[in-house]
């Protein structure tokens, strides 16, 4: 499923008329993946922050359109969480477990272009589909289930077509639903939430 939703992506900048070509952009970014504490529900039972992850390095590639101030893109990331502690206590070695997202969004961004400078601040929200994967003892289920995001950033132009791009996301999923061991009741059905802030650097290619 992966690759039948980035090949369209990397066709869109192909298959460009020439003249969304001019306004067209590719990019790529990487940075620091902080995810939020997860909630967990099974067996008729809600514990809050049971689950809490390392940091990830969350890298994303996008091709977009502008038009004046506003943007459009699709864009595929990537990161993974290892699980640090459980209720509390630090996950061993012997029990790794983790946490990895696929996101596949269409965003919209806002531009502020301000008059005689290379800076241009920014907003950005988006909506799309993230395929999640939950490894824990051995065992591991994925879903894929709604996600959306909302940011805010700088653009720094550095060169005629090159922009350095500095940005803020918070993502967020529907709460997914995976069979994981319990101890004492086998793999069960375990409700879990899904969220979380990136901070991003990247570069934007204007063609």
């Amino acid at each position: 499923m992966k690759k039948k939703l980035l090949l369209p992506l990397l066709l869109a900048g192909m298959w460009a008329t020439p003249a969304m070509a001019a306004n067209t952009y590719v990019s790529g970014s990487v940075g620091l993946g902080l995810l939020n504490n997860a909630d967990a529900s099974a067996l008729g039972v809600t514990v809050d922050n049971i689950l809490e992850f390392g940091t990830g390095v969350p890298f994303g590639v996008a091709v977009g359109y502008k038009s004046d101030e506003y943007r459009i893109e699709g864009a595929v990331g990537y990161q993974t969480h290892g699980v640090d502690k459980k209720s509390g206590v630090p996950v061993p070695d012997a029990y790794a477990a983790d946490v990895s997202i696929w996101s596949f969004m269409a965003n919209g961004y806002y531009d502020v272009n301000m008059k005689d400078s290379s800076v241009s601040p920014y907003l950005t929200a988006g909506l799309g589909l993230a395929s999640v994967s939950v490894s824990m003892n051995s065992y591991s289920d994925d879903k894929s289930v709604f996600a959306w995001q909302v940011g805010a950033g700088v653009g720094i132009k550095a060169s005629e077509h090159v922009v350095v791009d500095l940005g803020y996301r918070y993502f967020q999923t529907a709460n997914i639903t995976v069979d994981m061991p319990v101890s004492g009741h086998g793999v069960v059905p375990v409700d879990l939430t899904c969220s979380g802030s990136n901070i991003l650097a990247g570069v934007r290619y204007n063609f």
